[in-house]
């Protein structure tokens, strides 16, 4: 089984490959997305990416809280998403 982990807080110069390689040592990295806005085609800071299960967790516990780029780390497990609500 494999696991999706949210990575919140990323520089928008960040990119597929970096992400990779700083997940890589700790664990097996199945693949990464990063979230770019849909209209201007630019980072929106976060991204999604895919572990084995045992990985995730250990991914989880040494990267969340830690420094890339300047900027602090936000990872955890990904939510799935919630329908919107929309109001009239």
């Amino acid at each position: 089984m494999s696991k999706s982990l949210y990575v919140g807080n990323l520089p928008w110069s960040a990119n597929e490959e970096e992400i990779q390689s700083l997940f890589a040592p700790h664990g097996n990295v199945l693949s990464v997305k990063l979230i770019s806005d849909r209209e201007t085609g630019r980072a929106r800071g976060f991204g999604f990416v895919e572990m084995d299960d045992a990985d995730a967790a250990n991914a989880v516990q040494a990267l969340d809280g830690t420094s890339f780029g300047g900027r602090t780390l936000r990872v955890n497990e990904a939510q799935p998403k919630q329908p919107r609500q929309h109001q009239f």
